[in-house]
């Protein structure tokens, strides 16, 4: 991390440390002071999208359905595959509770982002500890992606939108695995909403 002034926030954005094991012991003894900062977005939607992005990559890989479950009949999900593992989110949090306080982990809903940009970034400065700079002000919907783009200032005209390998087309999934996906992630989901006192709502 580079050298930080008091007056000064350093930000670092790696998606992969919120589950990583090693992560948390490591960024605690660079820093306990260390806020923590992690967007979550409906686990089912999170695995679709990251099998979308895969597919794009590797046409040839097998099926969501196929990578999902290692018996679908039977509902027995495959949670080695990391599409899946990585929307455990109540096992992932256990381990940054044993080095980090609640107080010192804001999350983002990944959804109301998309939604409510300006509100979601409201409650990241509050959290920061910062004055409210960035406000609606500065986004506005790009109906062709379906997602806000940031203007860099009021006054900008070029804003930064997401990328090409962003925002693109989900595949169609069988809404029967939907269901058996979402049967299965309901009970992380609960512990996760209780252990962090704020409903997501993803159902």
């Amino acid at each position: 991390m580079p050298r930080t002034l008091d007056s000064q926030i350093t930000v670092e954005k790696t998606p992969s440390y919120f589950v990583t094991k090693e992560a948390p012991r490591r960024i605690f003894n660079m820093s306990r002071d260390t806020k923590l900062i992690v967007v979550v977005r409906n686990p089912v939607t999170r695995a679709i999208s990251d099998y979308t992005q895969t597919l794009s990559k590797k046409p040839d890989i097998p099926t969501f359905e196929g990578l999902s479950f290692r018996n679908r009949s039977l509902g027995l999900v495959d949670t080695s595959w990391n599409a899946i593992r990585i929307g455990m989110y109540a096992v992932h949090l256990e381990s940054w509770l044993q080095y980090f306080p609640l107080s010192q982990i804001h999350f983002v809903s990944g959804e109301k982002l998309i939604t409510d940009p300006a509100g979601e970034m409201g409650k990241v400065q509050d959290f920061l500890g910062i004055k409210r700079v960035i406000t609606d002000k500065h986004f506005y919907f790009n109906k062709t992606k379906g997602f806000p783009c940031l203007k860099k200032s009021e006054s900008s005209s070029l804003p930064r939108c997401l990328g090409k390998s962003k925002g693109r087309t989900h595949v169609q999934i069988d809404p029967e695995v939907i269901e058996q996906l979402r049967d299965f992630y309901r009970p992380y989901n609960i512990k996760f909403y209780e252990t962090v006192g704020q409903d997501f709502r993803w159902e």
